[in-house]
């Protein structure tokens, strides 16, 4: 079974950092894009940012550009996202998903294949 599970959410205050992580098991991340999205209540799913598993390229939400940073580590089959001068309007449930390829649009969440269970950031 594919596996991917999502960790480091929290509460903090704006302005505050935090930093997701994402690992796999039962999968590799070789020659797949790594993609973590968010939904809010209410909202659609959304993607914010992604990686193909040689580091490169990456891809960001407009949203989240200059605060937010994706990274991977293959020895330990995890991708992070660190999230810095989070803002109110960053409150959601984040996912990681994957998928092997590259996506037409790295933004859909019909693109992936495979979800964790989320993690939520709240921040007051």
């Amino acid at each position: 079974d594919v596996q991917l599970v999502e960790s480091g959410g929290g509460s903090v205050q704006a302005g505050g950092s935090l930093r997701l992580s994402c690992t796999a098991s039962g999968y590799a991340f070789t020659y797949n894009y790594i993609t973590w999205f968010r939904q809010a209540p209410g909202k659609e799913r959304e993607g914010v940012a992604s990686i193909y598993s040689g580091g490169s390229p990456t891809y960001y939400a407009d949203s989240v550009k200059g605060r937010f940073t994706i990274s991977i580590d293959n020895a330990q089959n995890t991708v992070w996202l660190h999230m810095n001068s989070l803002k109110p309007v960053d409150t959601a449930m984040y996912y990681c998903t994957a998928r092997l390829g590259r996506p037409v649009r790295w933004y859909s969440p019909r693109e992936y294949a495979y979800w964790g269970q989320g993690t939520q950031v709240t921040v007051s």
